[in-house]
């Protein structure tokens, strides 16, 4: 059977490309994708007791069967996170099929966000802003440049929205994210959250982007004068599978 395979971030440098597509046998498992990889590019083998699996934008243990036309993406640990092509704002109002988060390519309005969102019996609208500075670690940063597995990144961002809906006493949120090339001084990521009282939206909102910057697959590169590194991502929480190793008994073909 054949599969897709996408790679990111560092991943996607050690393998040259961002897919491929590759043989399996039937009944094969998510362990053996690995070890095809680790086998075929050794320093993967470095990496993957932090790297994460998913399986049609779902995480997965590496003991997951596949089944033909799967796309398996290889995932190291992530440093931020949906997508609109139009760049539109979510809407002000929840509704039935409403989505509460948009990826965006281009500038991010937060004041515009923020007013749509907010209504007259709002108490509080808390706002978080995610911006690119000019230094990291001492090196002088020249901007940077965001990509995200899209349609995972997009269903991540839209069950944590509806997770601080529940969890917490706000009436709304919003989460608008960027993608591509970032100046110094620049929005990365925007978040609104609306409540009656004030703790619940700060809460909320901290949650929000605490756990979006741990598990929503979107990854950071780093520029500066002398080169450009992924940025080191955030551990993935103990509740989403690790590909830690791989013990498979039949090997991709």
């Amino acid at each position: 059977m054949r599969i897709r395979v996408l790679f990111f971030g560092v991943l996607k440098d050690l393998a040259g490309h961002s897919s491929e597509s590759i043989d399996l046998p039937e009944h094969a498992r998510l362990a053996d994708v690995l070890s095809h990889y680790e086998e075929r590019i050794p320093r993967i083998r470095d990496l993957v007791t932090s790297i994460a699996v998913s399986v049609n934008q779902e995480y997965v243990s590496v003991d997951a069967k596949l089944k033909s036309g799967d796309e398996v993406a290889l995932l190291p640990p992530v440093s931020g996170g949906a997508v609109d092509s139009a760049g539109e704002t979510p809407a002000a109002q929840p509704a039935r099929g409403r989505r509460y988060a948009v990826i965006v390519r281009e500038r991010i309005d937060t004041q515009a966000l923020i007013d749509k969102i907010k209504q007259p019996e709002d108490g509080a609208d808390v706002v978080f802003e995610g911006i690119v500075r000019n230094n990291t670690r001492g090196r002088r940063t020249l901007y940077l440049d965001y990509e995200a597995y899209e349609p995972m990144a997009l269903k991540c961002m839209e069950e944590l929205a509806l997770q601080a809906l529940s969890n917490f006493k706000i009436r709304d949120v919003a989460i608008v994210h960027r993608v591509g090339r970032m100046e110094i001084g620049q929005t990365s990521v925007a978040i609104v959250v609306a409540s009656a009282h004030r703790a619940a939206a700060f809460d909320a909102c901290h949650w929000l982007i605490d756990t979006l910057k741990r598990t929503v697959p979107i990854w950071k590169k780093e520029y500066f004068e002398d080169g450009a590194v992924w940025a080191d991502g955030e551990p993935f929480p103990a509740e989403v599978p690790r590909a830690r190793g791989t013990q498979s008994g039949e090997r991709a073909s």
